[in-house]
């Protein structure tokens, strides 16, 4: 073998491992589910899987229920993402100042990014649980603003609010982190060309450090925006997609299926539209990153 191919080989071997585990632990499942989308699918090795076409997906177009997991899905993104950009922002932008402490407080508010989503979900129903909950004294007991105690998690019209609160709680700490290294990424010099000139801390803000993180931004905005259409254990935990389905959203509703019910065909239907969802957003993605220049 030639020297070129030798090293083509060589690392050839080297991406071998990540290339396996790709096609068995992504690539695969996806296929995988869209056959069995196509089906009545049955667990039962022994009992065969009646070939159904497209029926599950004209089911699915017509299940009311499909439709209200998929605008709690829309409208739980369209809340948390604003949510956790605006507070890690602002967050990052107190961290990047010198100040006593720093490296603690950078823990402080990245610990909720490594705690499990179980155990905060868990803290979350106590916490909003109707009574002995500790928003709901505050609400009533301390600050007076309501009169009576507010069943959070068993009114269809309040049990999102947890919901919406722990994910943009849990994801203050990340957005802090990517927004942090955005900051430390502009250099220093123009900030003191910008004091030299008289420009006050709004206008350097506005003027400098929103422009150059642009891309930051973007970045944050397509993968918080993936990961909001990936909720699932908060509801799972909190209500179940409960009281009367008012919080179900699509991983919920796909998973209940599945192995609450035994429908995998109806489930990996709902996976597959799933999967042409965030599959359009990491386009997206794609097109906004390749831009180099943003301002």
């Amino acid at each position: 073998m030639t020297r070129e191919k030798r090293r083509k080989s060589v690392g050839l071997l080297f991406v071998l491992p990540g290339l396996i585990t790709y096609f068995a632990w992504t690539l695969y499942p996806i296929i995988k589910s869209f056959i069995m989308s196509l089906y009545e699918w049955n667990i039962n090795p022994n009992i065969s899987n009646k070939f159904i076409g497209l029926e599950n997906y004209i089911e699915l177009f017509q299940d009311p229920k499909f439709y209200v997991a998929l605008k709690n899905t829309i409208f739980y993104t369209l809340i948390t993402v604003p949510g956790q950009m605006i507070f890690g922002f602002l967050v990052a932008l107190l961290l990047n100042r010198k100040m006593k402490g720093q490296t603690l407080f950078r823990l402080l508010y990245y610990l909720p990014v490594v705690t499990s989503w179980v155990i905060v979900s868990i803290l979350f129903q106590y916490l909003f649980a109707a009574r002995g909950g500790l928003v709901n004294f505050l609400l009533k007991d301390m600050f007076h603003i309501i009169q009576k105690d507010i069943a959070w998690l068993s009114n269809p019209k309040t049990a999102m609010i947890p919901i919406y609160t722990l994910g943009i709680w849990k994801g203050i700490g990340w957005s802090m982190l990517i927004f942090l290294a955005g900051l430390q990424g502009i250099p220093k010099q123009l900030y003191e060309a910008a004091s030299l000139d008289g420009a006050n801390s709004w206008q350097t803000t506005t003027k400098i450090t929103l422009p150059l993180m642009v891309p930051t931004i973007m970045f944050e905005l397509v993968m918080l925006t993936i990961g909001g259409f990936n909720v699932f254990l908060s509801v799972y935990v909190m209500t179940g997609g409960g009281p009367m389905g008012s919080t179900e959203v699509l991983s919920s509703y796909m998973f209940k299926e599945a192995f609450d019910y035994f429908h995998f065909g109806y489930g990996s239907a709902i996976s597959v539209i799933f999967f042409i969802i965030v599959f359009t957003i990491a386009q997206i993605q794609r097109k906004l990153l390749a831009k180099r220049s943003f301002y």
